[in-house]
């Protein structure tokens, strides 16, 4: 395809920062194709499916990190770049805050803004895993309108798999010729449009239409005309997105009370946050026209703006169905007795979990015990949803369309309804519960000699939070010093004593390090900073934020549940090899990663990117260079997220790639979160399958007199270490598989390939909304603080502006100082040097932009030394027009800094990786996106 001049099926996504910029991730090529300018963008969208014309090399262009030497004016474009999320290693937390644990959620902490997803957040959805048999809709056609959409309506067909396959590997090839190349191309044709299309929020620009419409009222009156409000049919939208375009909406069609208040001259309409849907987009129109949805209230307001998060992302916040409902047993709930009769009872098994101390979805518990010759078994104990969500019922229905629980910092929206989630299926202590099990063998060297995996029947003794297992692990709790835990300790169920749960822990935690080490050991790549905390006070105001790390006891429960979603893994695609739900982590983006790369040389660091253990190992290099910089390894490991593309489900009768980056293994499923993942669920159900379908084999053979009904006890031929293939593959074996995968319910590939589809859209859905709550209450606590003064440490400088890193917030800024009023700019670019100095009266007049500068105290906060001595001496003053008096008192009312902050003094001199004072402050909310804005924090006598 790509030699004879067809098209790739690619997605398309927008640079957040400059929505000329836009890039097409195909599948199955390491580099993005740029796309520049609103004309060869033709009219796609953020998120759409896209066939993209590449074009020939000749054309393509030098690709960012590209070379051994960069300029830091070329650098500051990548640095400031906003992080994405990713399935790397690192700031997965169980429970409440609990991830998947193949690392899908974004291992960097900080929390970018406008947007942090930026160009590979929804290729869970559509990218990697889309469906061949789409087809171009009509109305949209190609850049120049010669060609139509029917000449590519085969872009990812069935009929051209072997054609796009060679054509990728073509591309892949020229890749490699030209390694510093950035390959380029058009966009001919919308594939598959975006969901985001049908929800996109925004504000109306209510007083460029009152003024257009006074404009016309005038006029109409000089020419003695009839002026018609309906004849004045447009106003503009802007999306809160910067990715999306501006839209026009048809007056007549608003809303009665949107129209009303139009009608009525209402300016603080503009403040209104609403929904709208784009409807179409003609060739000859610049945008879109699109119609209102619906209206959220004003936009300076929390709820307002979580309603709108929660509409923008499709998320269900209705309850739970009565016809759902019904298909859960009443309480009080009992394990049924023929349970105990086809389950293994392990209610004598010292059992427990580790949790967040505020978590009641409890998917998981662990036991371990000691065999012998130093092998330890331990038990991964997941909550069986599936006894309860059965396949097709109205439970499971509902299950599937909200896919996953969605976590909003102070709400969950769960994905169960509250009676399973918190209840029967919740693997509470003190009582009876169904569960599946995984006990693994494991020797001093970390490796599986043994495994067994069943339904049970368990007992939790106990819930520990992440704290008390952390101290257990330190020592602080010990059974000589059991009293230490108090009356705040939780309760000991059953014939359990306190040293049973110690010494457990610390078994765990042994067995745990062996694990992790020979993990990385095996190329795993971890990518470990810090994490934004919020904490709210009595009153459920968010009243700060810190920093937080996980601990050992996080590490400890991650290590068991990655080992045992990558057991199901195995077990499942052996058994089914067609029809299993997997997880697969593609390679890095090779653009991104050059430029990480380069990243790394200019600090004097080097990287080995030829695989994810080569990068672990560089970066633990590079961690132990920096144990006395904390803030710039953050700023490091950040960057070394950026890369990594996202881990998405996938049929395995679709695909042949089924390796995983970043934990490097070869195959990967999640089964350890039933509870709040419809994915986990289907793969209970599969698991089932395969236990069932070696009952029937193994039952036919005994019948047969091959073998004994000793030997069945312990011959595990497909849930074993050793999967027997033979059996499988045989007549009995493929009967007794096929009749389980039917009672329980496993979907075929074409059903399994579109739920994957489904369940990455909405795991993406999810994340975003997570992301924009703790976006939104960092907002939201600069606003009630009005100032918040804080340390940066400068990625990159540039002629027209600088990006920092704010290690308090855990987040990257840029502070623009081109055309600004009373402020010199000297670029030296030979030392990548930035002056800045006043200069009363003066304006920064560039050719063809007369009028543009900005006011001084758009870029800097400047302070009097007189003031700072009164505020010394006088605490609480009242806040002038710029908040300029008021900084040492909100900064010591954050209470998140330790550390006074000093103003710096003009003419400024910066360099790369200098440290200087910023001014924080909220932006927008009734009047735009909520924002954080950053500041300069000066000081100066002539100002």
């Amino acid at each position: 395809m790509y030699d004879r001049g067809e098209a790739f099926k690619a997605l398309f996504h927008v640079n957040a920062y400059n929505r000329l910029e836009a890039y097409c991730k195909i599948d199955g090529v390491p580099i993005d194709v740029f796309i520049s300018g609103i004309a060869s963008q033709n009219r796609a969208v953020e998120g759409d499916i896209v066939a993209v014309k590449v074009d020939s090399v000749a054309f393509w262009t030098r690709m960012k990190g590209s070379t051994g030497m960069c300029s830091n004016s070329a650098l500051v474009e990548d640095l400031s770049l906003l992080p994405e999320d990713t399935e790397v290693t690192g700031d997965n937390y169980k429970g409440k805050g609990k991830v998947g644990l193949d690392h899908d959620d974004a291992n960097h902490t900080g929390y970018s803004f406008p947007d942090k997803e930026l160009h590979c957040e929804e290729s869970a959805s559509l990218g990697e895993t889309s469906r061949p048999d789409l087809v171009l809709p009509s109305d949209y056609g190609h850049v120049d309108g010669r060609q139509s959409t029917s000449d590519y309506s085969n872009v990812g067909s069935s009929s051209g798999l072997n054609d796009v396959k060679n054509a990728v590997g073509r591309m892949c090839a020229m890749l490699n010729s030209f390694p510093n190349k950035q390959p380029t191309g058009r966009v001919l044709a919308v594939i598959e449009r975006s969901p985001r299309r049908d929800a996109v929020v925004g504000f109306l620009n209510v007083k460029q239409w009152l003024n257009y419409r006074e404009l016309c009222r005038k006029d109409a009156k000089k020419s003695k005309t009839r002026f018609s409000f309906a004849e004045h049919g447009y106003i503009q939208l802007t999306p809160i997105d910067p990715r999306f375009p501006k839209m026009m909406i048809l007056v007549s069609g608003l809303p009665d009370c949107l129209k009303k208040r139009l009608e009525n001259s209402d300016a603080t309409l503009d403040m209104e946050l609403v929904a709208a849907r784009i409807d179409s987009w003609d060739e000859a129109s610049a945008v879109p026209q699109a119609c209102i949805l619906h209206t959220f209230g004003q936009g300076g307001k929390l709820e307002t703006q979580l309603d709108a998060i929660l509409f923008e992302n499709a998320i269900c916040t209705s309850d739970f169905s009565s016809e759902s409902l019904t298909c859960l047993p009443s309480l009080p709930w009992e394990v049924p007795q023929e349970e105990f009769r086809s389950r293994m009872d392990l209610r004598k098994l010292c059992i427990f979990s580790i949790d967040p101390s505020t978590a009641t979805d409890l998917d998981d518990a662990l036991s371990i015990e000691v065999v012998s010759n130093g092998i330890f078994r331990v038990g991964v104990h997941i909550a069986d949803v599936s006894y309860f969500v059965l396949p097709d019922t109205e439970l499971d229905k509902e299950a599937q369309i909200r896919s996953t629980s969605v976590h909003m910092l102070q709400k969950k929206l769960p994905m169960l309804p509250p009676l399973l989630s918190e209840n029967i299926g919740s693997l509470n202590p003190g009582v009876d519960r169904l569960a599946f099990s995984i006990f693994l063998d494991i020797n001093p060297a970390g490796d599986i000699t043994d495994q067994w995996i069943g339904r049970t029947v368990i007992r939790s003794c106990c819930k520990l939070s992440y704290e008390l297992a952390q101290d257990i692990i330190d020592g602080l709790i010990d059974v000589e010093n059991i009293d230490i835990v108090g009356n705040g300790s939780p309760q000991i169920h059953g014939h359990f004593e306190w040293h049973d749960v110690i010494s457990s822990v610390k078994n765990l935690h042994e067995v745990s390090k062996i694990l992790k080490e020979k993990r990385l050991r095996d190329g795993a790549l971890r990518l470990e900073s810090s994490k934004v905390a919020f904490v709210f006070d009595g009153y459920g105001e968010i009243c700060d934020i810190k920093l937080s790390e996980r601990s050992e006891s996080n590490f400890l429960v991650e290590e068991f549940m990655l080992l045992a979603n990558k057991t199901a893994a195995e077990v499942i695609s052996r058994a089914f090899p067609d029809s299993a739900l997997l997880r697969r982590h593609p390679e890095p983006n090779m653009r991104k990663l050059r430029e990480f790369e380069a990243f790394c040389k200019k600090h004097g660091f080097q990287l080995d990117t030829s695989s994810s253990g080569q990068i672990h190992q560089s970066l633990e290099r590079i961690r132990t260079k920096l144990k006395d910089d904390s803030i710039f390894l953050d700023i490091l490991m950040n960057n070394a997220s950026k890369p990594m593309q996202l881990a998405t489900y996938f049929c395995s009768g679709e695909l042949k790639d089924w390796g995983h980056y970043s934990l490097a293994v070869p195959l990967y499923t999640h089964f350890t979160s039933p509870l709040r993942r419809y994915p986990d669920i289907l793969v209970h159900r599969t698991l089932a399958a395969v236990l069932e379908a070696e009952e029937l084999y193994l039952k036919h053979q005994r019948l047969g007199n091959k073998v004994q009904r000793r030997e069945e006890l312990i011959r595990r031929c497909f849930t074993g270490i050793y999967f027997e293939k033979p059996a499988a593959e045989s007549k009995e074996g493929k009967e007794a598989l096929l009749a389980a995968a039917l009672k329980h319910g496993v979907p075929g590939i074409e059903s399994l390939a579109y739920v994957a589809i489904y369940c990455n859209d909405r795991k993406l859905a999810s994340r975003r909304v997570k992301d924009a709550c703790d976006r939104l209450y960092m907002w939201a606590l600069l606003k009630k603080k009005e100032i918040l003064l804080s340390e940066a440490r400068v990625l990159g400088l540039g002629p027209r502006f600088m990006s920092i890193y704010i290690h308090k917030l855990a987040i990257e800024r840029r502070i623009y100082y081109d055309e600004v009023e009373g402020l010199m700019v000297e670029w030296l670019d030979a030392t990548s040097t930035l002056v800045l100095s006043l200069s009363p009266n003066r304006r920064c007049l560039r050719r063809g932009s007369p009028g543009r500068w900005r006011a001084l105290e758009d870029v800097a906060l400047i302070v009097s030394p007189c003031d700072l001595k009164s505020e010394q001496d006088v605490s609480g003053s009242s806040n002038d027009e710029h908040g300029a008096a008021a900084y040492n008192s909100e900064l010591s009312n954050s209470g998140s800094s330790e550390i006074e902050i000093d103003p710096v003094v003009f003419p400024l001199t910066v360099h790369v990786l200098s440290t200087i004072p910023v001014a924080l402050h909220a932006v927008g909310g009734d009047d735009g996106p909520v924002d954080i804005g950053a500041r300069l924090y000066t000081s100066s006598y002539f100002y």
